[in-house]
């Protein structure tokens, strides 16, 4: 278990969640991490539904979170370490906000336990970041994300066959680059 502030923000915000029964998967930086390629993150990313965001406000304000900002909704603080918490609902659009065909899921239907931890699937995990990168030049790293890991997971190009058309190319064109890169003429 990593222990600094972003992780103990995570496992505390997650028991909550779980001792609450209010569905959620680990999203985000944090979830890459789970699934095996681990990169610096200064937050903590939740997948929830409409319903579980307001219980999150009953059952987290006030008690160890509150709201980032005057009015925030899907931004909390940890008042202990300062760590945002940002929370994702079930059928926003990732990147740009606009509609597309990928859209977030119910945590419900789409996450894995890993170590106990609820975590969104890796397919859709990379399909999200698909979507958010190729919409929004705010959120290249999603693409470069995708991009780590293939390349550090040596990730399958069947994988593909598991995304929505909309971001499968991408995945397609990322992977075949990645084994140009690397080819044994390369190495």
């Amino acid at each position: 278990m990593k222990r600094d502030d972003v992780h103990d923000t995570m496992y505390r915000v997650l028991r909550r969640l779980k001792d609450a029964r209010i569905p959620h998967a680990l999203a985000g930086g944090m979830a890459l991490g789970l699934h095996g390629y681990v990169r610096v993150t200064g937050d903590v990313d939740v997948l929830t539904t409409p319903e579980g965001l307001d219980a999150v406000h009953q059952e987290l304000v006030g008690r160890g979170f509150l709201p980032a900002f005057s009015g925030a909704r899907k931004r909390l603080r940890d008042t202990q370490n300062g760590i945002p918490v940002d929370f994702i609902t079930t059928g926003e659009y990732p990147g740009d906000g606009k509609p597309k065909p990928v859209r977030f899921p119910d945590p419900a239907t789409a996450s894995i336990d890993i170590g106990g931890t609820q975590v969104i699937t890796l397919d859709k995990l990379i399909e999200l970041k698909l979507a958010s990168g190729l919409t929004s030049t705010q959120r290249l790293r999603d693409l470069a994300d995708v991009q780590d890991l293939i390349a550090n997971l040596n990730l399958p190009l069947e994988l593909a066959e598991k995304l929505d058309p909309s971001v499968r190319d991408t995945y397609v064109e990322y992977w075949h680059a990645h084994q140009n890169a690397t080819g044994p003429d390369r190495e």
